[in-house]
């Protein structure tokens, strides 16, 4: 990015006008070659519950070099390649699966995460967990609107809804019994978290409960719930958001407890999660993340397939089951400046109570509520709003058999896909997977090792630039998406103008952005077909 455009960035966003009012309007503006378009979207920031983890440590480092408004006198786009480095790798996490006795039974190699803000706050949200009651692995990203709450929930709780789900009658007895007895349970997830990772530990007795009625209900079924992947997935997605409607019309006494359930209801998630057990993948998928297989070819190349479809006004499908579920005097309404109901860009998610409820349960449930203005809540009902619910949290489930040449999955937020697409982000993560395998040998040590071996090796890595290499990929993924030129290559002063951007400015260039990518064990996938 050159000081032309930095200096056009500044003074395009001190003359735009930001409308103040019980949200905020972004102007969003997209710039092309021979004009510039500007979008005016809505969007709620509800104020962090109480009681909750500070923000400002967890945030301090990201936030650093960003200015708070374009109104600043001393404004730089400038960062050092050190300080941009600290930017991108503060929210870096990876985890490797431990190998028994130096065999990897696990299909799963390993897992690279990580995350950018734009929102502040930022929205996105990301899991991982491994199932300690039932077999499997399991790898979330969530992307909030109208406030971080709701993904913050569905992160947290989720994953436990799918594991419930699976498993087998005797072992939710074993788990019922240990609770009526007050003795501690069978863990159900091991969690691989980052340090940053926000958790509402006030709220997480309650999560439990409303858990366990769910748990509950499986074994009041006449019969083994026996649940495939693909129902036990569906079911535990739509049960939670059942939850998180009931929760905020039910009493509460605690004032946190009924602020955090007033805005995770009144915010919104969408969610991709994937489930990997040996060979079998599954992807559930609600809204607009996305799931995208690293396919390499016999011939060398890399090919990317994709496990989601985006739910929203581009998509053929979503557009038909909504004028199917709807009264055709509706057609025209549904979907307005290719938002649902002129409001909401995906059409499937969790929360968004707004777009479920009826006017006059809305309106019960925050006539009886303290304060709500306090939290950014208010009650907005669309116009040509006739027959809710319009908006659903049902998942699409993808099938996947892994074979030895599917080498990774990349899931992420749509922050990552409105800058890259899928064929990009596949080339990126295949080039990279081949540059470090290439690298490992020709580091490796020769006996005897001197310090003259030992010089020319460190000079060796130095002219190969092996420094510089990203060693997670998310963040490798991150720096192309908002670095990139028109050339794919990575410009580190736009690199910089991007994560220097002010918080008045930034989300007219970039949303948040969460990347996942897990890598698969082409070894063990090997072997289960040899075996079987």
């Amino acid at each position: 990015m050159s000081r032309t455009v930095s200096s056009w960035i500044l003074s395009s966003a001190r003359n735009s006008i930001i409308l103040q009012g019980r949200g905020r309007l972004y102007s969003i503006c997209i710039p092309n070659r021979y004009s510039v378009k500007w979008k005016l979207v809505f969007s709620k920031t509800p104020l962090y519950p109480a009681g909750s983890c500070s923000l400002d440590n967890i945030f301090s480092l990201r936030r650093a070099f960003r200015h708070t408004s374009t109104e600043e006198e001393q404004f730089s786009f400038q960062l050092s390649p050190t300080q941009i480095n600290d930017i991108l790798r503060a929210s870096e996490l990876s985890h490797k699966i431990l190998a028994l006795n130096g065999k990897n039974a696990n299909s799963v190699l390993r897992f690279e995460s990580n995350q950018l803000a734009s929102n502040t706050p930022i929205e996105d949200r990301r899991s991982a967990a491994t199932c300690l009651q039932t077999k499997g692995m399991m790898f979330g990203v969530f992307d909030g609107h109208a406030g971080s709450a709701c993904a913050q929930a569905v992160s947290e709780r989720l994953l436990h809804y799918i594991a419930v789900s699976l498993m087998s009658r005797q072992t939710l007895e074993e788990i019922e019994l240990a609770v009526e007895c007050m003795k501690p349970i069978l863990p159900i997830l091991q969690w691989h978290k980052h340090p940053n990772d926000i958790e509402y530990r006030e709220v997480t007795p309650q999560y439990f409960e409303n858990l366990r009625v769910y748990w509950q209900h499986l074994l009041d079924l006449d019969a083994e719930p026996a649940f495939s992947l693909e129902e036990a997935m569906t079911f535990a997605f739509k049960r939670l958001d059942s939850d998180i409607s009931l929760e905020v019309q039910a009493p509460q006494e605690n004032e946190l407890m009924r602020n955090i359930s007033l805005q995770v209801a009144f915010s919104g998630a969408t969610a991709c999660v994937a489930h990997v057990d040996g060979i079998h993948l599954h992807v559930a998928n609600t809204g607009d993340c996305r799931a995208v297989l690293g396919v390499h070819e016999e011939d060398g190349t890399w090919s990317a397939v994709p496990l989601t479809r985006d739910h929203n006004a581009f998509d053929e499908f979503e557009i038909r089951r909504l004028k199917r579920e709807h009264p055709r005097s509706e057609e025209k309404t549904l979907f307005v400046n290719d938002r649902l109901l002129g409001i909401l860009m995906p059409s499937r998610a969790f929360g968004d109570v707004q777009l479920k409820w009826s006017k006059e349960l809305q309106h019960s449930v925050l006539e009886n509520s303290c304060d709500v203005e306090a939290l950014n809540i208010y009650q907005y009902v669309p116009p040509n709003y006739h027959t809710p619910p319009y908006l659903t949290a049902e998942p699409e489930v993808t099938y996947h058999k892994l074979r030895s040449k599917d080498k990774f999955l990349v899931i992420a937020s749509d922050g990552l896909w409105e800058m890259l697409s899928n064929e990009k982000v596949v080339k990126l993560v295949g080039e990279h997977l081949t540059e470090l395998n290439v690298q490992k040998p020709q580091l490796a040590f020769q006996k005897p090792v001197n310090l003259g071996y030992m010089h020319s090796l460190l000079l060796q890595r130095k002219t190969r630039g092996i420094a510089s290499l990203d060693q997670n990929i998310a963040t490798h993924l991150i720096r192309h998406a908002i670095g990139s030129n028109e050339y794919g290559e990575v410009d580190q002063e736009k690199l910089a103008a991007m994560l220097t951007l002010p918080e008045d400015l930034v989300r007219m260039y970039r949303d948040d952005i969460t990347v996942t990518v897990v890598y698969f064990n082409s070894e063990t996938i090997e072997n289960y077909y040899r075996n079987n």
